[in-house]
């Protein structure tokens, strides 16, 4: 009886152990160490995330793990009107949650409705919180590499269409990050699914005294909406395997 008690409890403490060193990938040891300390505050604020806007998060997580489900990849579009602020940072923390909870199925992109180019001070912005970002090319519209981890390839960023070359043409989840881009372009061809996920502009503050805030409350934001949506996608896609099993 007594061997028994020590299996039985043993078995308990195995589960427990899996439980939580499976919250995220064993990848997640490749992320950049300048990041962890950010990211590791925000995946433990999931909670913060307001109620109304988990309605239409959750919806992307369905629409996300029924791609996953299929086999098939699963494909982020971000779309601003600029691709200059919003849309880089939307799409840069999507693929940073995605490898954090080792969904290498996920893959983020962003473009805009018109082109200018990805803002100095988002990348400034990006740069605080962790990012190793590299300019290479110069000019009206230079391209940024962002690195979130050691056995990724950076995330190349720069201001183009939401249908440029970079990005999928078909089959992929439209997520409209400005209620221009979102009034502005009803229909996105080749997406299989639309979201609004409205942000406030931090252009708003540029060249005021609170410039620095703004960008700093909107990357945690976006930061803690993307990880919310890939901690939930993580976890039905879990419920689904255990589900499947005879």
């Amino acid at each position: 009886m007594i061997m028994k008690t020590i299996i039985a409890i043993g078995l308990i403490v195995l589960c427990c152990t899996g439980c939580s060193t499976t919250r995220q990938s064993a990848s997640n040891e490749s992320l950049l160490p300048p990041l962890h300390p950010y990211v590791n505050e925000v995946a433990m604020e999931l909670d913060l995330v307001p109620a109304e806007r988990k309605v239409v998060l959750g919806a992307i997580v369905t629409s996300i793990t029924a791609q996953l489900e299929t086999g098939a990849n699963a494909k982020l579009t971000f779309i601003c009107t600029h691709n200059s602020r919003r849309s880089h940072m939307s799409q840069i923390w999507a693929q940073t949650a995605a490898y954090y909870y080792g969904l290498n199925k996920v893959s983020a992109f962003s473009g805009g409705t018109e082109v200018t180019a990805c803002n100095c001070r988002t990348v400034t912005a990006m740069r605080r919180v962790g990012f190793d970002i590299t300019d290479a090319t110069t000019g009206d519209n230079p391209i940024y590499l962002v690195r979130y981890a050691e056995d990724r390839p950076p995330i190349r960023a720069y201001s183009k269409l939401y249908n440029a070359d970079a990005n999928p043409k078909r089959d992929f989840i439209a997520l409209m990050t400005c209620s221009a881009a979102d009034k502005s372009c009803p229909i996105v061809k080749g997406a299989v699914a639309r979201y609004a996920i409205h942000y406030i502009d931090p252009r708003l503050c540029d060249d005021t005294p609170t410039e620095t805030t703004a960008y700093n409350e909107r990357c945690r934001e976006i930061a803690r909406e993307m990880f919310y949506i890939m901690s939930e996608v993580r976890r039905q896609m879990k419920v689904a395997t255990v589900a499947s099993r005879p």
